[in-house]
């Protein structure tokens, strides 16, 4: 079962238990899921991630603003978005998948992240944010 399928699934439900909010909430996800898909973009998880970092970024921006009436309905769509997201990897797991990379890669510097970066990110399999794994590598080749 796809992403979509799964946000289909609670949309149908939503809407049976009359969640007006939520409705509206899982049908913004839906579109941008069915759009990416039509698109020829498969990664469902990282449409999802984008859309979640659209909404928090919103959020802050409207919080900059003053204004806090918008914030809160952003945050709700980014919990909702964060709902269908993979659980993130632990600091450990990842600094352990990163310390692999480096000594597969033999890096030995800041230059050879590129290198590292290429072999651990298909490792971290969309469960970490590509600025996260960057610091990590960056702390381990520092």
């Amino acid at each position: 079962m796809t992403l979509a399928d799964k946000v289909k699934e609670d949309l149908a439900s939503a809407m049976r238990a009359g969640e007006r909010d939520r409705v509206g909430r899982l049908r913004l996800v839906l579109s941008e899921l069915q759009k990416a898909a039509k698109e020829g973009n498969d990664d469902e998880v990282g449409v999802l991630r984008r859309e979640r970092k659209r909404r928090l970024d919103a959020a802050a921006q409207f919080r900059d603003a003053g204004r806090d009436d918008l914030v809160g309905a952003e945050e709700a769509e980014a919990e909702l978005i964060a709902a269908y997201l993979p659980a993130e990897l632990p600091d450990e797991e990842l600094n352990a998948l990163v310390a692999e990379a480096v000594a597969q890669a033999g890096a030995t510097s800041p230059q050879d992240m590129g290198n590292v970066m290429k072999l651990v990110m298909p490792r971290v399999g969309g469960r970490a944010d590509g600025r996260r794994v960057s610091a990590a590598v960056k702390e381990i080749l520092t």
